[in-house]
């Protein structure tokens, strides 16, 4: 037997092409043989009760076999127009990547958003366009290139689509082209009817990612979608520099060249998805396919996909309904006039891990339908593709007012008893500052209670901008939390920032950031942190979303997140019973005392209001936004909460979210607490 060896590379991958004859004769009864990376399937992701979120299930995709797919420009026309006109008579998306598109007048245009696409369509290596040639130029030119005159432009540009998609993919052998994904059976039955005119084109059984609930946590669990040049090309490079600056063994070598990203990959695109995409994905395997003179064909693997591990997630997905359900409800209700859309977020921590229970944002959107919607989400009010826990940042407004306390008292220029007296003004230089109210005299519970302007600015002025952020920034404010996904770390009002903005600080200011205000700015899960760091006494947890991974058959813990201690703020104990005195007055004789009324245990809180000016329709409408920073229980804390909602008129129209999530959370507690206790006997 004589053996003929050739080697192909594509996209870092090492393939072999084999051709096996017995004679030797003009390749007499040969056998063509050739290796195909195979993907493996995903991993799952579970919630913190190993609840599935996200989990593969089978589906059908139709595939081009270069070994066998026509290679005469004219009759790939005709098998790819047929399949055009196949799929969109079925209501089947097929892949159309093209950065080109008709707009609602006929008119053609560059695919908003697609700048790097339509460079690489225009470059040398394609096309070979000017830069300022236009969409028709683009398609004309693929018309020619592809052989298209016979057909109408409308069908031409489909049919142009594919054929750059193929060749901006690398369409080989060992490369199959994937035309379409998910399709239906009936489809797949009209291809293989039709096998003799669709030659070359396959139907596999392929996985996809399936959301056992789509409207859950999708800020955060994220989505899979097909690799861009840009996130190939970062890819690539990784791979490289790992390759060259490590220990490798040839076997190591080739392996991580097997699972090299190619451009027919799916990766994550944002969220756990995206962040944990290297455990997530798995490892590739191989597929070598048989062709024997008379075309039939065989194929067995020769390494097996090894599935992805298993990510299980900090967030519960009953709390996390909860919150959803409960924010989305609420805002609703309060939604004022002014013409600002509806908005807001929650996070919920466990107080002794930093694990995130729950982190909801609104508006949302479902997972399922996020590539069908995204255009339609890119525009909607209320912009509902941020993450306002992770991404947004606010003015605190009240919320700060613990963290200018504790500072007062570990400062000692406060104790418990002193006072300051309230009259609704607050006179500084030549600046007056106001109060909501005039309270009389004041100590700080009562000024936490009460929220007084009044007490904060003369604390805030006896202890200046440096002292505060000290202890601001021990509290983790302005600085990221740690998870694993993309967070903004928001601003510490000071001189630093002023400095950094080429501003400078002004006398006024150091009282106004000491009740939130100034240039402070923090995200929700910052905030919920702080409840957290002031609720344990004083240790600041870094936070996170993951609570372990497992392999794919969960037979084994590849890792586990444990708890982190980021900062020992060192606090007096005195000083944090005395801030915390005051939270529970606010629940229990303060402005949040009906919302907490039917709650099993006693909880803590603090509320803030701040003003907010934003430019709808070319006009300045002003709004305030409502935040809730609170942890229970309060004698033994497990959570804490941050809530905002936009929009509203006061931080106490928030605490009704976070009462629902604390009478979730305990009523469930309860009842797994008094469920009967495993692997005893009834009596």
């Amino acid at each position: 037997m004589i053996l003929f060896i050739a080697t192909i590379v594509i996209y870092s991958t090492v393939l072999s092409y084999t051709v096996l004859s017995d004679n030797g004769k003009n390749g007499e009864n040969a056998v063509r043989k050739y290796d195909i990376t195979v993907d493996a399937p995903r991993g799952e992701i579970l919630d913190r009760n190993g609840m599935t979120l996200v989990s593969n299930r089978q589906g059908n995709s139709i595939k081009f076999n270069a070994a066998i797919f026509p290679s005469r420009q004219s009759d790939r026309n005709r098998i790819i127009a047929s399949l055009i006109e196949l799929c969109e008579s079925k209501n089947e998306k097929w892949t159309d990547n093209l950065p080109i598109e008709y707009n609602e007048n006929g008119v053609l245009i560059f695919s908003e958003g697609r700048d790097n696409d339509i460079k690489a369509l225009k470059h040398k290596n394609m096309l070979n366009l000017n830069s300022y040639a236009t969409a028709e130029n683009c398609l004309d030119a693929l018309i020619d290139m592809y052989s298209l005159g016979e057909f109408d432009k409308v069908t031409a540009r489909k049919i142009a689509s594919v054929c750059y998609e193929m060749w901006r993919t690398g369409y080989s052998i060992s490369v199959p082209y994937t035309f379409a994904e998910d399709v239906s059976s009936e489809t797949v039955s009209i291809i293989k009817e039709k096998n003799q005119f669709f030659q070359g084109v396959e139907t596999e059984v392929d996985t996809y990612r399936e959301f056992t609930d789509g409207t859950i946590a999708p800020h955060i669990i994220g989505i899979t979608g097909i690799i861009s040049n840009e996130e190939y090309n970062s890819y690539s490079e990784k791979l490289t520099e790992k390759i060259e600056n490590g220990d490798y063994t040839e076997n190591e070598i080739n392996l991580l060249n097997l699972n090299a990203y190619s451009l027919i990959d799916h990766v994550g695109k944002f969220g756990i998805e995206g962040a944990l995409e290297e455990d997530l994905r798995g490892e590739k395997g191989i597929k070598t396919i048989s062709i024997d003179n008379d075309g039939n064909i065989s194929s067995q693997y020769t390494v097996i996909p090894k599935q992805g591990n298993t990510v299980t997630l900090t967030i519960d997905s009953g709390l996390q309904r909860v919150a959803q359900n409960s924010l989305e409800n609420r805002i609703l209700e309060l939604t004022s006039e002014s013409g600002l859309p509806p908005a807001g977020a929650v996070a919920v921590i466990d107080v002794d891990t930093g694990e995130v229970l729950a982190s909801a944002s609104y508006p949302s959107y479902n997972l399922s339908e996020y590539f069908e919607k995204y255009n339609e989400l890119l525009k909607a009010d209320g912009s509902p593709l941020i993450n306002r826990v992770l991404q947004s940042t606010y003015e605190p407004g009240s919320t700060m007012k613990l963290s200018t306390a504790l500072a007062g008292l570990e400062e000692n220029v406060i104790d418990s008893e002193s006072e300051f007296y309230c009259n609704s003004e607050f006179q500084y230089y030549d600046v007056r500052f106001s109060c909501l109210d005039a309270h009389g005299n004041l100590d700080v519970v009562t000024g936490i209670e009460k929220s007084c302007n009044i007490y904060f600015y003369n604390v805030s002025n006896l202890l200046g901008i440096d002292v505060m952020n000290e202890y601001s920034k021990k509290l983790g404010l302005g600085e990221k939390t740690g998870v694993e996904l993309s967070e903004a770390k928001g601003i510490l009002a000071g001189r630093a920032y002023r400095q950094s903005i080429g501003s400078t600080w002004q006398m006024g200011d150091t009282i106004q950031a000491g009740i939130g205000q100034s240039d402070n700015l923090f995200t929700i899960i910052q905030l919920a942190n702080y409840g957290a760091t002031i609720a344990n006494n004083g240790t600041r947890y870094k936070c996170h979303y993951v609570k372990y991974i497992m392999d794919a058959d969960h037979s084994n813990v590849v890792s586990e997140t444990q708890p982190e201690v980021v900062e020992k703020t060192d606090f007096s104990q005195k000083s944090i019973d005395i801030v915390k005195q005051g939270m529970l007055a606010v629940t229990t004789t303060g402005s949040c005392k009906s919302a907490f009324l039917g709650i099993t245990e006693k909880v803590g809180a603090k509320t803030g209001t701040t003003q907010v000016k934003r430019i709808i329709d070319g006009k300045t409408v002003k709004g305030n936004n409502g935040l809730n920073v609170s942890f229970a229980p309060f004698d033994e804390p497990e959570i804490a909460i941050a809530v905002i909602i936009e929009n509203v008129d006061s931080g106490t129209a928030t605490a009704t979210v976070a009462a629902d999530i604390y009478d979730y959370y305990f009523s469930t507690k309860n009842q797994i607490s008094s469920q009967q206790p495993s692997n005893e006997l009834l009596r």
